[in-house]
């Protein structure tokens, strides 16, 4: 390569003579195509580093989800949670790299499903390079680790396997194909007949990644059922507190590490804090947390489009899709440890319209550019419905397109006996029974796991005198303790 220094003595003797000129016109060509070279070659750079960068931070949301999850479930089962949580990311990487990159990104192709790239063959490409591939990956299994919370503390472990592997081959790659590939049939940056003259805009993946991994964890916790305990046989509703809301926060604080836009999230939190207390009359941080990560799985999909002021809207109005999600639950019996299923299937289909609403004229063309005669944008912003009739057709394929393939998949594994554990595993905890010992060490006169649970129960709340007048009243958490 030329050096990229240059002195008038230099050029003044290229340019003494006529004859001299096509020297000196190779000379400074020599030296601009130099500097172009450098430049390409760090904006290549700062693209790559920019993009590793976000995908360590999609990365992190597996380890918040991780806590999360570890949190929200009782201590007999932490163990099991955090080997799913792990092997979310194991399998799908293997899956993902197989057969998932490929029918999401691999171009040329149709605009259902890509067919390149099977097993990273042929590629970096022109079209990307392996640090796209990691950033796409990242965001496969967060799709997949969403779902692993709906069914935690009942399902048979390969069941995970079979179900996180099917979903990052092949069930999300298609969602991501659709609405993300520039070959997709309803992506906002697809060359030519965009959906409705505008395509999905889904930036972050509230429909992509929020609304798959929720009506996936859906179907899997409808199928197998509530878990022993939950409902009592009036059909009473029974809390079933997770063992650590310290854990709780700290997968809460991950996953806020991992967001851009923070507005939505923290609207979301606080209105959940006051409704819970108006409602049910004290003040729960893990209540809070899921509120806080409803506003994140409402405002990934527009993040990119819509003014600050928007976000708060955004945030308020998820708190609330989640609160409704979570009654509406209980009166249908419906048992998700996680609340996975309400917080980002019903928060992620509300960031889906919410978008279609609000996004803003400017920013969605600065984002995704010019298109013969304007880009639509938000109905409320002066838009035109074009962009919202393209987000609610984004929310009725992905239901149907994840109903129709990871139902049959749930349905089969129940009738197989490969989806659910025993009842004798399920009250003894997959952690003693099919991991080989509890997640936490217990002194000998503090483990239960050898005497009955309301024996265990009552021996805690017995009086410390040995007197044997009446125990205390149990709180309605105490009773669920009980009752499992």
């Amino acid at each position: 390569m030329a050096s990229l220094s240059c002195s008038a003595t230099d050029l003044a003797f290229l340019l003494t003579t006529a004859s001299n000129s096509t020297a000196a016109a190779n000379y400074i060509c020599t030296h601009f195509d130099s500097i172009s070279k450098r430049i390409t070659d760090t904006t290549y750079a700062i693209d790559n580093t920019y993009l590793l960068f976000s995908a360590y931070l999609v990365f992190a949301m597996q380890l918040g989800f991780a806590m999360l999850c570890a949190g929200s479930v009782r201590a007999k089962n932490t163990m099991n949670i955090m080997l799913t949580n792990v092997l979310d990311a194991a399998t799908g990487g293997i899956s993902y790299y197989l057969f998932g990159f490929a029918f999401a990104f691999g171009a040329p192709s149709n605009g259902f499903i890509g067919k390149h790239f099977f097993g990273l063959k042929k590629y970096p490409s022109p079209s990307g390079d392996y640090s796209f591939f990691l950033y796409q990956w990242a965001f496969a299994i967060a799709a997949s680790g969403i779902t692993s919370g709906s069914i935690a503390e009942r399902t048979q472990f390969v069941a995970y396997l079979i179900y996180s592997s099917f979903l990052t081959a092949f069930v999300y790659p298609i969602v991501s194909h659709w609405f993300w590939s520039a070959d997709g049939w309803a992506s906002p940056t697809r060359t030519g007949d965009l959906l409705f003259g505008s395509g999905v805009i889904d930036f972050a993946g509230s429909g992509v990644v929020h609304m798959v991994g929720g009506i996936a964890g859906l179907w899997g916790a409808f199928i197998e059922g509530p878990r022993l305990g939950r409902f009592d046989r009036s059909g009473r509703s029974v809390v079933l507190r997770g063992h650590s809301a310290s854990l709780v926060v700290l997968g809460t604080f991950l996953l806020w590490f991992a967001v851009t836009t923070t507005l939505a999230g923290c609207t979301a939190a606080l209105t959940t804090l006051f409704s819970k207390r108006l409602l049910v009359g004290h003040w729960n941080v893990v209540d809070v947390c899921n509120g806080l990560l409803g506003g994140f799985a409402a405002i990934t999909s527009g993040c990119s489009v819509v003014e600050p002021w928007a976000a708060i809207i955004c945030g308020f109005v998820a708190a609330w899709v989640l609160i409704g999600c979570n009654k509406l639950a209980v009166k249908l019996k419906y048992d998700d440890p996680l609340e996975a299923a309400q917080l980002h299937g019903g928060c992620g289909t509300w960031g889906v319209l919410f978008t279609g609403l609000f996004a803003d004229e400017a920013y969605v063309r600065e984002v995704y550019g010019e298109k013969g005669g304007g880009r639509p944008y938000g109905l409320l912003m002066g838009g035109g419905g074009r962009l919202f009739a393209a987000q609610l057709v984004e929310i009725v394929v992905v239901c149907g397109w994840v109903t129709a393939t990871m139902g049959p998949l749930f349905y089969g594994l129940h009738k197989m006996k490969l989806l659910r554990i025993s009842k004798e595993d399920e009250m003894a905890g997959m952690d003693l029974t099919r991991h080989g010992g509890f997640a936490y060490v217990y002194r000998d006169e503090d483990d239960g796991s050898s005497r009955p649970a309301a024996r265990f129960m009552m021996d805690k709340i017995e009086p410390a005198n040995g007197s044997s007048s009446s125990p205390p009243n149990l709180t309605q958490d105490q009773n669920s303790e009980i009752s499992v």
